[in-house]
């Protein structure tokens, strides 16, 4: 089945650009032309290699990320009708005597997408990400925010990241269009969401995932997108003990099919016949290259099963 994602935009990579890297550091308020060159250089890294879709957050780098990215795209504007532009909002953080909170509400939503625009240079966002749950969303307000956001061009498609299924279902009855992307934590070290298919009579209370995230999303046409896919090095320089036994896997298997490390830990959650969507977290250029190998190879149900128990620590049940 061709997902939703491929049906509005077929020329999509399997593999997505996070750009929370982007725009300096965090604790700056503001970047510099290094930062400026290295995002440039990300850009066309990815771009050759077939990764062409880049996901923001109106939070990253309070804005910035989105900001440099706009300023890429003002000084090359063709490359707009070469990308995928993805954007997330929800998350407001703490201001005065307010905590950091999530926000979902109809003059939040709209208010943010006219920020990110502006921050973008770019007339439509191609898809907008609620990015956590809010307890307090109305849904109505939700509904009315897309519509209007929808109508007037300035959003072609809707998203969520990090909810559970029946969340899911709960705001896609009250919608005109259809949710085709769930962004969650998936990794070969976060592999929770294949545990959890494993539960069933035995009573186990370590899943991070609510059952059949995975098979719902699946039966729903949502594309599932994997943040935190390469588990922060964990399996690619920057493990323990407890992982070295999995990292030395890695390193056999990158070997064996004659690429990098980095490729085997991605080509693991892209094996999966939920045609999983990695999202990278990197903005080195030569890391992008390592991980975009993972598009020249498909891991044997041995090969797969092998990371997965290893990285588990333990059989199968």
């Amino acid at each position: 089945m061709t997902s939703t994602l491929k049906q509005h935009f077929p020329t999509v990579g399997h593999i997505a650009m996070g750009c929370m890297g982007f725009g300096g550091d965090w604790n700056n308020n503001h970047y510099n032309t290094e930062d400026r060159a290295t995002a440039e250089r990300a850009i066309d890294t990815c771009l050759n290699h077939g990764i062409n879709l880049f996901d923001h957050a109106d939070i990253y780098k309070n804005g910035r990320a989105e900001q440099i990215f706009g300023e890429v795209l003002k000084n090359s504007p063709q490359l707009r009708e070469q990308i995928v532009i993805q954007t997330k909002c929800g998350i407001r953080f703490a201001d005065e005597n307010v905590p950091s909170r999530y926000d979902f509400s109809h003059s939040w939503i709209t208010h943010s997408v006219e920020q990110s625009l502006a921050r973008l240079n770019t007339e439509q966002i191609d898809i907008l990400l609620l990015h956590r749950p809010d307890p307090l969303m109305e849904v109505d307000e939700v509904a009315r925010a897309f519509d209007e956001l929808k109508q007037s061009g300035k959003v072609k498609c809707f998203g969520v990241s990090n909810m559970h299924h029946y969340q899911i279902d709960y705001l896609q009855r009250h919608l005109n269009m259809s949710i085709i992307i769930n962004q969650l934590e998936m990794s070969l070290a976060n592999n929770h969401w294949v545990n959890e298919g494993f539960n069933a009579g035995i009573n186990d209370d370590n899943s991070r995932f609510s059952p059949a995230i995975v098979e719902h999303s699946q039966l729903n046409n949502i594309q599932l997108q994997a943040w935190g896919c390469l588990a922060q090095g964990k399996f690619t320089g920057n493990g323990d003990q407890t992982t070295s036994h999995t990292s030395k896997l890695v390193i056999e298997l990158a070997n064996e099919y004659s690429v990098s490390p980095e490729a085997i830990v991605i080509a693991w959650l892209m094996r999966h016949p939920a045609k999983i969507q990695p999202v990278l977290g990197t903005t080195n250029a030569q890391r992008i290259t390592a991980c975009a190998q993972a598009n020249d190879i498909t891991l044997s149900r041995e090969h797969w099963y092998q990371l997965l128990v290893s990285a588990r620590g333990q059989a199968l049940p």
